[in-house]
């Protein structure tokens, strides 16, 4: 179901008609290699190359009777090669071709995450930019704080999309890992460098250790990164549903023309895709789980992790491209309501200057803790009253006494807690 929505070059990547080319290919590379050490003529190896071909329905009747994936396939490559095809696979089992093939695909699909993440950071350079100087409040507990601006709120999403570009970059190396080493991993029908040379043509660096397979802590890692990426997606998608709510309305989803929000009620602009995103973000980290699971295997090795793998790892890569793409569309569209932003701000006549007339006080030599019971005497009043803040304080003998009418007056100015804004923009690497 999700499939049908992303990016067709990722599905591409999960299907079976790459899967076994790659099978393939690292069949053919085997080959090579052995003939290098004189293992197989190199007449052989050619004619390999060039008769070597599959049918993907061909292989799936295969095995329907033989039951075992690896065996249909080379069984159907023979049909193609004809009696050279009983140097394919020499020395080899399964795994080798099975955990070496899924390695190049997760490289090849991870490439492509880290094109979907650089997209989305690309667009939230460009909007935080946009609304730099657009003054919101910022909340802690869902509760009005201090103000901030929108464009630092898309410039703290831009860091932590450039750090999960370094997870990915860094998962990538961990699991862009071959083996070519037998049935227990001690090259017993096979010379090592057979091993290096497929693995340096396809791209992969060879595992300095394996059993029969790829040791799965390198899965779960690449896994727990997807999960981790997908995690900063739902806390962006989290953060714009409350905006969006009628409440707020600070920010929202585009509405296109045409749109249906309701089936029921006509006046609905719901955050549809920001749900999505956020209910797809759970999936990623219950396949996370699963990759975990599949770390202790028995001995040298058991298939209990292959079936969960088979679902797990291609869902997982085309949920994030899908939710990737998703959330860039989102930004770029963002409606974006800085008169909301404004109105919110005001909303707690004053209040959020609390901790500017507290420095103050202290700094005009008031005790901390005196400043402290004072201001929130009068606080407590606009809660309660809904009176202004500032008046409430000019009425007050003892901020009187410390402050004039100009110096309380200064303290209620956006602009004072915004000075640094530049310096964080420097520091995130925004230009």
């Amino acid at each position: 179901m999700i499939e049908r929505y992303t990016r067709p070059a990722m599905g591409k990547i999960w299907e079976d008609e790459n899967k076994f080319r790659i099978w393939l290919e690292i069949e053919t590379l085997a080959c090579e290699a052995q003939s290098e050490l004189g293992i197989i003529p190199r007449e052989v190896v050619k004619k390999i190359r060039k008769k070597g071909n599959f049918n993907v329905a061909r292989i799936l009747e295969i095995e329907q009777e033989v039951k075992h994936d690896v065996i249909a396939f080379l069984t159907n490559v023979g049909e193609y090669v004809g009696p050279d095809s009983r140097f394919i696979h020499l020395g080899m089992t399964s795994s080798d071709i099975l955990d070496t093939a899924l390695a190049v695909q997760m490289k090849q699909s991870g490439g492509l995450l880290i094109k979907g993440l650089e997209e989305l950071k690309d667009v939230l350079s460009r909007r935080a930019k946009e609304f730099k100087h657009t003054v919101m409040i910022g909340r802690t507990h869902g509760i009005h704080a201090e103000p901030i601006t929108f464009g630092l709120k898309l410039a703290l999403w831009y860091a932590e999309t450039e750090r999960n570009i370094e997870r990915l970059n860094a998962a990538l190396k961990t699991i862009s890992i071959g083996k070519i080493s037998g049935a227990v991993g001690t090259y017993q029908h096979l010379d090592p460098s057979v091993e290096r040379y497929v693995c340096k043509k396809l791209g992969l660096q060879p595992a300095s250790i394996s059993t029969q397979v790829l040791q799965r802590d390198r899965h779960a890692e690449f896994m727990n990164t997807l999960a981790v990426c997908g995690c900063s997606l739902e806390k962006f998608a989290t953060e714009i549903r409350h905006l969006q709510k009628t409440e707020v309305r600070e920010a929202e989803e585009f509405f296109s023309k045409g749109q249906k929000g309701s089936s029921a009620m006509p006046h609905k602009r719901n955050p549809i895709v920001c749900e999505r995103i956020a209910g797809l973000a759970r999936v990623l980290r219950s396949n996370a789980l699963a990759a975990m699971e599949n770390v202790a295997l028995w001995h040298e090795r058991d298939i209990s992790h292959s079936s969960v793998e088979r679902i797990i790892i291609p869902d997982s890569c085309i949920i994030l491209d899908f939710i990737l793409a998703d959330m860039t569309k989102i930004i770029d569209k963002l409606l974006v309501y800085p008169e909301h932003m404004t109105r919110n701000l005001n909303a707690t006549h004053g209040l959020i200057f609390s901790q500017e007339v507290l420095l103050a006080l202290t700094k005009k030599g008031m005790k901390r803790e005196d400043a402290y019971r004072v201001v929130q005497e009068q606080a407590m009043k606009v809660w309660k009253e809904e009176k202004e803040f500032k008046a409430l304080l000019l009425g007050s003998e003892e901020v009187m006494k410390i402050l004039s009418p100009k110096e309380l007056n200064e303290l209620f100015d956006p602009k004072r807690s915004l000075k640094h804004i530049e310096y964080i923009f420097e520091q995130v690497g925004i230009h």
